[in-house]
C-alpha cells in the first residue's frame, strides 16, 4: 500500500465514523442525559481509536476493526494490543468527561439550577406557568383544539 492508498482508506474510514457518530448521537438524544452523554463518549472511542499495526512502517487502523478481524480469522496477534489501547484511551476518555461533567454540575449547582432535594419539594412550576413564561417558543407553536 502506497502513502496516498493509506491516507485514502483513513479519510475513508474518518467519514464513515463521523457518519456513524452522527447516527448514534441521533439514536441516544431521546435518553436522559447522565446516560447518553457516556455511551457517546465510549462509541467516539470505540470508533476513533487508533493502533498500530506495523511499528517498523508506523502503520496505524482503526483498533476495534484490528481487534474484530483478529478475533474472527485468527490471523494475528494485535488484537491484545488492540484492546489495551481501546481501554487506555476509554480510560482517558471517561476521565475528561466527568472532571467536564462534574464542573457543570457544580456550576449548575451554584447558579441554583439544581435542586436540593432530589425528590422535589413541589414548588416546581406548573406546564401552565411554564407556558406563560414562554419557555416552549411561545404560543405559535401550539395549537388549541383537535388536530384535523
Amino acid at each position: 500500500m502506497i502513502e496516498n492508498d493509506y491516507l485514502l482508506a483513513w479519510a475513508v474510514y474518518g467519514i464513515a465514523a463521523l457518519g456513524c457518530l452522527l447516527v448514534w448521537f441521533r439514536l441516544t438524544r431521546w435518553m436522559w442525559r447522565w446516560l447518553c452523554e457516556p455511551l457517546r463518549v465510549a462509541m467516539t472511542v470505540l470508533l476513533l481509536t487508533p493502533t498500530v499495526v506495523d511499528p517498523g512502517k508506523e502503520l496505524f487502523a482503526p483498533a476495534i476493526a484490528i481487534t474484530a478481524l483478529d478475533l474472527l480469522f485468527g490471523v494475528g496477534n494485535n488484537a491484545w494490543r488492540a484492546v489495551a489501547d481501546l481501554v487506555l484511551y476509554g480510560l482517558i476518555a471517561m476521565a475528561v468527561y466527568l472532571l467536564a461533567a462534574g464542573l457543570r454540575w457544580l456550576l449548575w449547582r451554584r447558579q441554583g439550577l439544581v435542586e436540593a432535594s432530589p425528590a422535589g419539594d413541589g414548588n416546581e412550576p406548573t406546564l401552565r406557568e411554564r407556558m406563560a413564561r414562554g419557555e416552549f417558543g411561545g404560543p405559535q407553536g401550539l395549537r388549541a383544539g383537535p388536530r384535523p
